[in-house]
């Protein structure tokens, strides 16, 4: 996901974006504890993915919850 595309959602897109990635990850991990996760460059990606969106939101002046 590239920055200009997350700059171009509206807030609540970027929340439920942020929700989306986050459950994502957590698969992700999942994957990889049981050694089922053919890419590991996928946790990376998805981890880049998430502070891209989280940068947005704070740009936004917007309260970010973890």
């Amino acid at each position: 996901m590239k920055i200009s595309a997350v700059r171009e959602m509206k807030l609540e897109d970027l929340r439920l974006e942020l929700d989306r990635l986050r459950r994502h990850l957590f698969d992700l991990r999942s994957q990889a504890v049981t050694e089922k996760l053919e890419n590991p460059h996928l946790l990376t990606n998805t981890k880049r993915d998430i502070a891209r969106v989280l940068t947005v939101m704070r740009e936004r002046g917007q309260r970010v919850t973890t």
